[in-house]
């Protein structure tokens, strides 16, 4: 099992930054892809970041809505990944959400249904 728990979301203006934080316990963090998805009021989930590991290397994927100011990372020593988010919009604002797969089978890094463990969510909202 892995626990994670989300931290960081609040309220900021349009322009603005904020940092995610997805606390993972209970397994080895480096063993995990970690995502980050995010739910608006009335819209469905959608995919916003996705880290693996491809032998020595970091592979990151973004939504091409947040492309260029979000970057996810994660720190396998503090098993933490985190989401800084630049630029910030009216339109990301919703629930952001940490998840997490194993990496020996994951077959899609965009498709929830495929992660396992999901935090609670945390609110960010952005005023324009």
């Amino acid at each position: 099992q892995v626990q994670l728990v989300e931290s960081g979301g609040g309220l900021v203006q349009a322009g603005g930054s904020l940092r995610l934080s997805c606390a993972a316990s209970g397994r080895t963090f480096s063993g995990y892809v970690m995502a980050w998805f995010r739910q608006a009021p009335g819209k469905e989930r959608e995919f916003v970041a996705a880290s693996r590991r491809s032998g020595a290397l970091t592979f990151t994927s973004y939504a091409d809505s947040v492309k260029g100011r979000f970057t996810l990372s994660r720190d396998n020593a503090k098993n933490t990944a985190y989401l800084q988010m630049n630029s910030l919009k009216f339109e990301d604002t919703a629930v952001y959400y940490c998840a997490a797969q194993r990496e020996s089978s994951a077959t899609s890094l965009r498709d929830g249904s495929r992660y396992e463990y999901w935090g609670q969510g945390t609110q960010v909202t952005v005023s324009s």
